[in-house]
């Protein structure tokens, strides 16, 4: 299949350092594709720059063959990019259903089938619609999260550390929520510290480091990678 992002030259500046130094990627469309990289490296200010929260220094990034490069965060969201940030960042004192709700806020359509489906896609979900989003646990609130970002109805769905500080068992559910979201059609661009399970579950990957690629490749190849072992996954052979 096409490319649906197509990353070139991208370079963004904090206060005259770069932290992203004229990067270039692809993200095949339908498929699942990882960045990994230590803290630092540039990952989260790349997804940032795409989902148009970042201004870029330079460079293009094109989004089913337009640049979205400089766009509001309002029109790449149309567009069909779609955001689940760092730190889940829901609305505590809203209740569940409120905060899905506020994902579907550009769209014009009836939003009922794609909140059902939501609720299909996490039944914990619907048991609390109308619980506040702040009394639900960590994993409850990532699923929010990923969750408001689906009813915004993503061509491309980007997610930010979404396994951070969540327990074991409840990494497994978000990683097979990840796969599921992906096989009903949706393109994944994931950010991921457990680098193990992001390159199990990734058809490409790309690792960054103090703001450029370093290498690429298929996400079980970059697994067997001794270079990547001893980085990132704490053995060598």
């Amino acid at each position: 299949m096409a490319d649906i992002l197509e990353i070139q030259d991208l370079v963004v500046s904090y206060g005259g350092i770069e932290a992203v130094k004229g990067i270039s990627m692809n993200v095949e469309e339908g498929k699942i594709v990882t960045l990994i990289g230590s803290n630092g490296a540039g990952k989260s200010t790349t997804l940032k720059t795409i989902a148009g929260l970042v201004k870029a220094k330079s460079g293009k990034i094109l989004f089913g063959g337009h640049d979205i490069l400089g766009k509001s965060t309002d029109e790449i969201v149309t567009r069909g990019v779609t955001l689940v940030p760092e730190g889940r960042r829901v609305f505590p004192n809203l209740t569940v259903e409120e905060n899905l709700r506020i994902g579907a806020y550009l769209r014009k359509d009836n939003i009922r089938p794609d909140l059902d489906r939501v609720y299909e896609l996490f039944p914990r979900l619907h048991e609390r619609a109308w619980q506040l989003a702040g009394t639900l646990s960590g994993g409850e609130q990532q699923m929010l999260a990923v969750g408001r970002a689906l009813m915004a109805k993503p061509k491309l769905i980007m997610m930010d550390e979404p396994s951070l500080g969540l327990a074991p068992l409840v990494v497994r559910d978000i990683f097979a929520i990840i796969r599921t979201i992906n096989r009903q059609g949706i393109t994944v661009l994931l950010i991921e510290q457990n680098a193990n399970m992001a390159l199990k579950t990734a058809d490409w990957a790309y690792v960054m480091q103090t703001g450029v690629i370093l290498m690429q490749g298929e996400g079980r190849a970059l697994l067997e990678n001794e270079e990547v072992k001893a980085a990132y996954l704490g053995k060598a052979k």
